[in-house]
């Protein structure tokens, strides 16, 4: 979920002035007066070509609302016309990441009418980009001294151990450095700032699309402010209820079922590669029962011995190698299957060598299933925020992402447990410690978090949107979203990926989303879309 930016990834231009909570420095002087709290006032200035920037003060904690304050950077573009103006069209496109760092060069991705109807505008949720953040380092190299010699995830006692060492560290430093951000860092706190920003740009509802995390964003802001939701759409979805269960053994994603929908769309790749041609499917062994066969046969050998790989020679260990399939990506596939030849050719020659065998060096690879372990499906490093001349990209750690997961769900407190939750599926541990740096985080991190009901009647129809075939997310997490709000319709899109963006194209489910935040027109109960294209044509 963390890594998937899907269709509404928006690179979102630099702000000038901000303010980072942290390392010494405090949030604004408390302001007299208690109550509901002030609409932020926006300053909009031109930056990045055709876009506003402003920065929103909002309240540090929203049970004192008229407190010390924080900065939330926001950017928008006006609609481009012809027609009249539908208002405000708000996006979060998941993460969680920031989003002011994607809008310059994700706007254009966003449908036309919507960028005609809507003024489109994102902002970077507090704690990271260019909002007030969380921050346990002094730089971001100072925190990779620490995490960045780290394996895609543990796959035996001693990385498990280093794993655990590394992220206790880092909740310590937190706990020290990170500032009173750190306590209200919740999707709900999160939530009441995008409510707040609704009232200073002046739509009396939000109207909204959110991708992945974007739409545990909607379902809280939904359910928080029932009366204010408009058009709301949302795309690849968290099972709120099960993403914020109480007290559990279980990790978050584990909890939530990634691992095997990792799982099935890896399933389901095999096999389509099994189908195509060479041309098509750089891995392809002939069939889909070769294929497969051929790919637990990499892994097998991958976890005895990392391999070297290229011309200019990297290692790829056994998580190296599957953390390199992007899956949440149907048009990476092909891409993907070509990487994963060349492992296997490199992996093929190696072991070609060291028995002294000749001939096809396919069948000098041992058979058999690989020892349990991945990564997360398609994940792919957080996107490098875009720094404009007015200012430097801001530091991105990998504790502005704890500090919401860590605040939203229940993880457990016994780094064990991870390891324990790493056993079944081959895509199980890397779901499972994602969120261990979450058995040490700060207790207080969680009091902000809203954990349901989910069913609060809603002013709108909320359209919930799922592939059959999403890696991250999985596609009875949207059949759950579309059960637990109180107003929702379910449109399912057959095909691939996470979100119907990243490329997992699906016209039909495109007009779907456009019609009814244009119009209001809800798709039929039961609609079923296809995606366009096919993984390997």
């Amino acid at each position: 979920m963390r890594a998937a930016i899907g269709a509404a990834a928006l690179a979102l231009a630099a702000v000038a002035t901000l303010t980072t909570v942290g390392y010494g420095q405090a949030a604004a002087a408390p302001s007299a007066g208690t109550g509901s709290p002030a609409v932020p006032s926006l300053s909009w200035k031109s930056c990045d070509g055709g876009f506003r920037c402003a920065t929103a003060r909002v309240p540090l904690n929203y049970a004192d609302p008229r407190g010390a304050t924080i900065s939330v950077a926001a950017i928008s573009h006006l609609a481009t016309g012809p027609g009249p103006s539908l208002g405000w069209l708000f996006v979060n496109g998941g993460g969680p990441n920031p989003q002011v760092s994607s809008m310059a060069s994700g706007y254009s991705g966003l449908p036309a009418q919507w960028r005609q109807r809507y003024n489109i505008i994102t902002f970077d949720p507090r704690g990271m980009g260019y909002s007030t953040q969380v921050r346990c380092f002094p730089t971001e190299a100072a925190e990779n001294k620490l995490l960045g010699g780290l394996p895609p995830f543990p796959v035996d006692a001693a990385q498990q151990a280093a794993w655990e060492r590394a992220y206790a560290t880092l909740d310590a430093r937190c706990a020290r450095h990170a500032g009173p951000v750190l306590d209200h860092d919740s999707t709900a706190d999160i939530a009441r700032d995008m409510n707040l920003l609704r009232e200073a740009v002046g739509d009396p509802v939000l109207n909204y699309y959110g991708a992945s995390y974007g739409t545990l964003l909607g379902a809280t802001y939904a359910n928080l402010f029932p009366a204010t939701t408009g058009r709301m759409v949302l795309d690849g979805n968290v099972d709120p209820a099960t993403w914020t269960a109480g007290a559990s053994q279980l990790p978050a994603y584990s909890r939530m079922g990634s691992a095997q929908a990792s799982d099935a769309t890896m399933a389901a790749f095999l096999d389509l590669c099994g189908k195509a041609p060479r041309t098509a499917c750089a891995f392809s062994a002939g069939t889909p029962a070769a294929t497969t066969a051929k790919w637990h046969a990499l892994l097998s050998l991958l976890a005895r011995h990392p391999v070297r790989v290229g011309s200019r020679p990297r290692t790829v260990t056994y998580a190296d190698a599957i953390a390199s399939v992007g899956l949440d990506s149907v048009p990476a596939w092909q891409s993907s299957a070509r990487t994963l030849q060349r492992i296997w050719t490199a992996a093929a020659t190696a072991v070609t060598a060291s028995t002294g065998s000749s001939g096809n060096s396919q069948a000098t690879v041992p058979a058999g299933t690989a020892p349990e372990g991945t990564a997360p499906a398609g994940t792919a490093p957080a996107a490098t925020p875009y720094a404009s001349p007015s200012a430097p990209a801001p530091y991105f750690g990998r504790e502005q992402q704890l500090a919401i997961e860590c605040a939203d769900a229940s993880n457990p407190r016994d780094p064990a447990a991870y390891a324990a939750a790493a056993m079944p599926g081959t895509f199980a541990p890397a779901w499972a410690w994602d969120t261990e740096g979450c058995a040490g985080w700060p207790a207080a991190a969680s009091a902000d978090r809203y954990a349901g009901p989910w069913n609060r009647p809603t002013a709108s129809t909320i359209l919930v949107v799922g592939n059959t075939g999403d890696p991250a997310t999985s596609y009875q997490d949207s059949v759950a979203m579309s059960h637990e709000l109180a107003r929702a319709r379910l449109l399912t899109v057959d095909g691939y990926g996470h979100t119907t963006g990243n490329g997992n194209t699906s016209t039909c489910a495109l007009n779907d989303m456009v019609t009814y935040t244009i119009s209001g027109t809800l798709p039929a109960p039961g609609t079923v879309c296809q995606q366009d294209a096919p993984p390997f044509p």
